[in-house]
C-alpha cells in the first residue's frame, strides 16, 4: 500500500511520524512524509521519502512571534491556540494544493499536528482513506480532561465534556481557512462540524497512560515511535565526557524558544551546583558560552542512546521526551512552558518519576534544586525503573503497523 503521512510542527511532531513512515516502508508499504522543511532531518537520515510543506516554523517560535508570545505567557490554552490556528490558517490553500499533488495514487492519508484538518479534507477530495495519528490523546474520555487544559482544574465529572469543548474550539479556530482551502482548491463544500469518525493511532505508551476502557475500538495506544538511526554514531568527545565520571544530568528544552533565556541559564547553573551536566540548546537560541564549566554542550543526539547514560533528565515535558525519559529508566525533572507539556508533567508527577511541575515563567534555582533532589531519591529511581522495564515490552511501531494493516484491511 501508498500512504501519505502529513503534519505540521516542530521536531517532535515530525520525528515519530519519520519513525513510523520508516516502520511503514520495513513492512513492504510506500510512504510519503510531509512536513516543515526544518524538521525532515531524520526522515532524511531514516532515508524515508519526503516533501516540505510551506511555512518556516523555527520563525514563528523567534522573540516577538506569535508562539514564542504563547511560550513567554506560560502556555495558556488560548493563547497557544490562536497561534497555533495562526500557523495553520496562513498556510492552509499552500498546504491543500501540495497535499493534493503529493497524494495522487495513494491508498490513504495518515494525518497528524497542524496539518491534520487539511490532510483529512484531501482524504474526501481523493476519496481515499484517513487514518488519524497522534502523541496527544484528544479523543474524548471520561478519565482524564483535556491534555489542554491545566491539570487539576477540570471537576472529573467534567472530562468527557473538556475534550468536547477543546476540540470544539480548535475546530471554530482553523474551520474559516480550511473552508475556504477546501473550496478553492478541492471544490468541497464548507464543513460544519469537526471529524469524529477516523481511527486514531496514538504513539503514546500503555505504560504511561493506559488506553481509556471508554474510548471507541478505533482509537488506541500504541506506543511510543521511536527508531534508531543505525549511521548514528556518537563524537568522541562525548563520549570521553561520558567516561570520565558520575552519570550526568541532562538538559534539554527540544524545539522550545521564546522564554527568558538569560535567567534560564542561571537558575540551571546555580540548581545545578556544580554537577556534571549535558546541554542541548535546541532551538532556544540560549548563548551557551554563558554556561559554567561543569556544563558540556551537545547537539542532537538520540535519546534512546543518551538517556540511559544519564542521572536524570530536565526537560520541557514534550510527548516524546516524556516516552524517552520514561523508557531509559531515568527520574525527570519538568519545566513545561506550553500546550499539551503541563499534562505529561501530571502524568510523570503520579506515576512517582517526577515531582510537581516547575514554573518555567519564573523558575527560581531553589525550586529547581529542589526537583533535582526529588528525582535523586532512591524510591524515585525505584520508580523509574519499574515503569521502564513495563516500556520495554512494548513495540509501538509494530503495533501501530498492524493495526493500520489491520485498518485497511477492513476498510477496503
Amino acid at each position: 500500500m501508498k500512504f501519505a503521512v502529513m503534519t505540521y510542527g516542530t521536531e517532535g511532531d515530525a520525528r515519530p511520524l519519520a519513525a513510523l513512515s520508516r516502520a511503514l516502508m520495513d513492512a513492504g508499504h510506500e510512504t510519503l512524509l510531509l512536513a516543515d522543511r526544518s524538521t525532515l532531518g531524520t526522515a532524511a537520515a531514516l532515508n524515508v521519502p519526503s516533501m516540505a510543506l510551506s511555512g518556516d516554523i523555527k520563525s514563528v517560535l523567534m522573540p516577538g512571534q506569535a508562539l514564542s508570545g504563547a511560550v513567554r505567557r506560560n502556555g495558556g490554552f488560548n493563547s497557544t491556540a490562536k497561534a497555533l490556528a495562526g500557523i495553520a490558517n496562513t498556510h492552509a490553500a499552500a498546504w491543500m494544493r501540495e497535499a493534493v499533488d503529493a497524494t495522487q495514487g495513494c491508498d490513504a492519508v495518515i494525518v497528524s499536528g497542524l496539518a491534520a484538518f487539511v490532510g483529512l479534507s484531501v482524504t474526501e477530495y481523493r476519496g481515499i482513506r484517513a487514518i488519524g495519528a497522534g502523541l496527544i490523546p484528544i479523543t474524548p474520555t471520561a478519565d482524564f480532561p483535556s491534555p489542554f487544559l491545566p491539570p487539576g482544574k477540570v471537576p472529573r465529572w467534567l472530562n468527557r465534556v473538556s475534550h468536547r469543548l477543546v476540540n470544539g474550539l480548535l475546530w471554530q479556530a482553523f474551520r474559516k481557512a480550511t473552508n475556504a482551502a477546501r473550496t478553492s482548491v478541492c471544490g468541497l463544500p464548507p464543513r460544519k462540524h469537526i471529524w469524529t469518525d477516523h481511527p486514531m493511532l496514538y504513539g503514546i505508551s500503555p505504560n504511561l497512560l493506559p488506553s481509556p476502557g471508554d474510548w471507541p475500538a478505533n482509537a488506541r495506544a500504541c506506543g511510543q515511535w521511536s527508531i534508531g538511526n543505525p549511521e548514528w554514531s556518537p563524537p568522541a568527545a562525548l563520549e570521553e565526557f561520558l567516561a570520565a565520571g558520575e552519570p550526568p544530568i541532562y538538559i534539554g528544552f527540544g524545539s522550545m524558544a521564546g522564554f527568558d533565556c538569560h535567567h534560564l541559564i542561571q537558575a540551571l547553573a546555580a540548581a545545578v551546583a556544580g554537577r556534571r551536566a549535558l546541554f542541548y540548546p535546541g532551538w532556544s537560541g540560549v548563548d551557551t558560552s554563558a554556561l559554567p564549566k561543569n556544563f558540556f554542550v551537545i547537539g542532537e543526539t538520540p535519546h534512546d542512546w543518551l538517556f540511559p547514560r544519564t542521572a536524570m533528565a530536565i526537560h520541557h515535558g514534550g510527548s516524546g521526551t516524556t516516552h524517552s525519559a520514561a523508557r531509559a529508566g531515568v527520574p525527570s525533572v519538568v519545566i513545561p512552558f506550553a500546550g499539551d507539556q503541563f499534562f505529561w508533567a501530571d502524568r510523570l508527577a503520579g506515576l512517582g518519576v517526577a515531582a510537581k511541575a516547575l514554573n518555567g515563567k519564573r523558575l527560581q534555582p531553589s525550586a529547581l534544586a529542589q526537583g533535582i533532589a526529588f528525582a535523586d531519591q532512591y524510591d524515585v529511581r525505584v520508580n523509574a525503573g519499574v515503569l521502564a522495564r513495563a516500556m520495554a515490552g512494548e513495540n509501538g511501531l509494530q503495533e501501530t503497523v498492524t493495526a493500520i494493516e489491520e485498518l485497511m484491511g477492513n476498510l477496503t
